[in-house]
Formats: structure tokens, C-alpha cells, sequence
């Protein structure tokens, strides 16, 4: 079922803020402009839902829902940027107790929970930003014992919200029909 009055479209293209930049120029401003557009992607899937349509797990076996996908993605911010690139290990992961599966499991879906999962959110991606920002994309930071490159960290967060953003997608479908761009 699509959403009234959209033809099929999530949001009219002149009213979808991922829409709203111009081409890119460069490798820095290209990979930024698509990690921005993924960010911006999993926060209009989840917009305009409760707390129990966010913690809806749609497809089962699976857990995921669209709050389980928004602590994840917090905990993959955290990892990559804190951990990883400012190599701050001492740092505990978020969703220490929920290792196995790295926020997607969660107490109770309720108001208040749903605000602390999105501004945690929030706040890993604004250092996320800060991070990449003062950060050449050639610096060499030891991921797993190998020498990568911050520019291939980027990738990996492009395709790594890219694939959740294609979960979220489902998920969404499921909880009220609404999918699209």
C-alpha cells in the first residue's frame, strides 16, 4: 500500500532533505554526501512512528526493528569513529550487555526509550562528523591488526547503512505499508 497523496514516493523529492544537495565535487565531499544520505534515510524510516511501531520486529526470525537498527547504527558510530579512528579502546561499547547482537535486542519498547536510542544516535553521528572532519581520509588507523585507510572506514559506513537502510526499509513496509526512495 503506498502512503496517500506520494505516489509511491516516501516524501515529494522537493520536501526530502536528502534531495537538497547539489552535486558533489571531489572524494571527501562524495563519500560525506553518501554517508549523509544513508544517516538521513534510517531517521525518515523511522519518523512518525510510537515507541511499539519502532520496536516492531517485522520480519521474523529475525529481531530486527527500526530501533534496534537506530542502537546499532549508535554502537557502529561509536566503534568506528571512537574506537577505531581515535583508537580509544578504553571506551566501552554501547550495548556492552547485548555483545551478541550489538543493540538490536533491548528492554521494553516505550517513550522514553525510544528518546535516549535516538539522541544517543544523534550524538555518536555529530562525533562521528567532528571526527571525520578533522581527519584526512589517507590516515592509517589499525582495524583488527591491519593497516586501513579512514577512506575505507567511510566506505564500510556507506554500505553499512546502506544495508540496514534496505532492513529498515522492510521493516517499515510491515508496519504500515509505507516504502519508497
Amino acid at each position: 500500500m503506498a502512503h496517500p497523496g506520494y505516489d509511491g514516493m516516501w516524501l515529494p523529492t522537493d520536501q526530502d532533505p536528502r534531495m537538497q544537495m547539489g552535486p558533489t565535487r571531489g572524494e571527501r565531499e562524495c563519500l560525506v554526501g553518501y554517508l549523509e544520505f544513508y544517516r538521513q534515510t534510517l531517521a525518515l524510516k523511522c519518523d512518525g512512528l510510537d515507541a511499539q511501531q519502532l520496536a516492531t520486529r517485522a520480519v521474523p526470525p529475525s529481531n530486527i526493528s527500526l530501533l534496534g537498527l537506530v542502537r546499532h547504527m549508535a554502537r557502529v558510530e561509536q566503534s568506528w569513529f571512537k574506537r577505531v579512528i581515535e583508537a580509544r579502546m578504553d571506551i566501552p561499547r554501547l550495548f556492552q550487555y547485548e555483545a551478541e547482537d550489538a543493540g538490536f535486542t533491548f528492554p521494553e519498547a516505550d517513550d522514553e526509550l525510544v528518546r535516549v536510542s535516538h539522541a544517543l544516535w544523534q550524538s555518536e553521528i555529530a562525533y562521528a562528523r567532528e571526527v571525520l572532519e578533522r581527519t584526512d581520509l589517507a590516515t592509517v588507523v589499525d582495524v583488527h591488526g591491519e593497516p586501513t585507510e579512514v577512506r575505507d572506514i567511510v566506505v564500510h559506513m556507506i554500505e553499512e547503512y546502506a544495508r540496514h537502510c534496505g532492513h529498515a526499509d522492510l521493516v517499515r513496509e510491515c508496519i504500515d505499508g509505507r516504502a519508497g526512495q
